[in-house]
């Protein structure tokens, strides 16, 4: 198969944890991509995840809302875009279960207006690339010695999942009916620097460094795979050069943790009484014990992880400790069951002087209604 190269790229998303590590590398590693951000900034954005970025000629962030389709057909036209990776999402399964209708208008209504705004350039687009998730295939039997492959059945547990599973069938059906050129991702949860701290490992590690209480949901025995943020960007350059149209790629580890013994291993990196600190706190309305993927199809691309756990979460804890403030104030976050309201992200970090930093289309009222700045 002919490796596939892109020219111009659009990246929803890309303010967030896993999509600015991929744009950053990308723009590092292959500065003839023209590589185009969309982000609404909500409160898990911060700009400051895409410095490294900045200094591209070829790198461009516009601030506005997958939900708008004027503004996403616009900037396809005049982009010239010819590949979409789409992570753009509301991830948090706490927030789900309070906030669900949230789930479903940025993760079903989003990726609908995408697609369609797509479908209407014809055969402009040569690669849509859709980042979903493992937990749609549900909960693993606690005895499975082979993990989920991809053609296993979705059967998604809470409203996070449920929404992306959704958006799954939307793209798969405008992969069937009008040929548009779809790529799928399931992946492991990822961890790593720039992560907001709603998340179990960056919460953790900034508790810790409080020395303040590491709350569990349930009993701790809840297990999860875990893999490095730089290694899940490396996934995505495999799988945008490599990766086949119309199939789907999971993105994930053999290596398996449960909550209680990450928690534990947090403790001993700051010398803490794993005993004292932890503490048991009501789970979710439901918590799925495992989550397990079979990630041999993407090896065969050319992909393998890296980074082991033990240098990831050093890296990790070193990052948070010395950007302890790279959030702000994040103390309804690092609560037991968070419940964050929509609010914007942090936008200040980019030297407003440049115009090229943050870009504002103008170009209808809808257009204008749809961006935030």
């Amino acid at each position: 198969m002919t490796p596939y190269t892109p020219k111009n790229i659009l990246i929803t998303g890309a303010a967030g944890f896993i999509a600015s590590h991929v744009a950053n590398r990308l723009t590092r590693n292959y500065p003839d991509y023209k590589i185009v951000v969309l982000d609404k900034l909500d409160y898990c954005s911060n700009l400051k995840n895409l410095l490294p970025s900045r200094a591209s000629p070829k790198f461009k962030f516009v601030k506005g809302d997958i939900g708008s389709a004027d503004l996403v057909s616009y900037l396809l036209v005049t982009e010239s875009i010819d590949t979409v990776m789409h992570f753009a999402a509301q991830t948090h399964v706490d927030n789900s279960f309070g906030n669900s209708f949230e789930f479903t208008k940025n993760n079903i209504y989003g990726t609908h207006v995408l697609l369609e705004a797509c479908k209407v350039t014809g055969s402009q687009i040569r690669r849509f690339i859709h980042v979903s998730t493992d937990e749609v295939y549900g909960e693993t039997n606690e005895d499975a010695v082979v993990g989920n492959h991809e053609a296993s059945q979705l059967l998604p547990t809470n409203p996070y999942s449920a929404t992306k599973a959704g958006a799954e069938m939307l793209v798969m059906a405008y992969g069937r009916s009008y040929g548009l050129p779809v790529i799928t991702t399931r992946g492991n949860n990822v961890y790593g620097p720039n992560q907001f701290p709603e998340k179990l490992i960056p919460k953790f590690i900034l508790l810790a460094m409080r020395g303040e209480p590491l709350p569990i949901h349930g009993d701790g025995s809840n297990v999860r795979s875990y893999v490095y943020c730089e290694d899940v960007a490396e996934a995505f350059e495999v799988i945008l050069h490599r990766g086949e149209v119309g199939h789907v790629y999971n993105i994930g580890t053999e290596k398996e943790r449960r909550v209680i013994d990450v928690a534990t291993e947090i403790c001993k990196f700051f010398s803490l009484d794993a005993d004292a600190v932890i503490k048991f706190v009501d789970n979710r309305p439901f918590n799925d014990q495992r989550y397990f993927l079979n990630n041999q199809k993407l090896k065969k691309l050319g992909w393998s992880e890296r980074t082991t756990w033990e240098d990831g979460l050093k890296k990790t804890i070193d990052w948070y400790t010395c950007h302890s403030d790279w959030w702000g104030n994040v103390s309804g976050a690092l609560l037991p069951h968070p419940r964050m309201i929509m609010l914007p992200g942090i936008v200040g970090e980019f030297d407003r002087s440049r115009s090229d930093d943050i870009t504002l289309v103008r170009v209808s009222n809808s257009i204008q209604n749809s961006l935030h700045i």
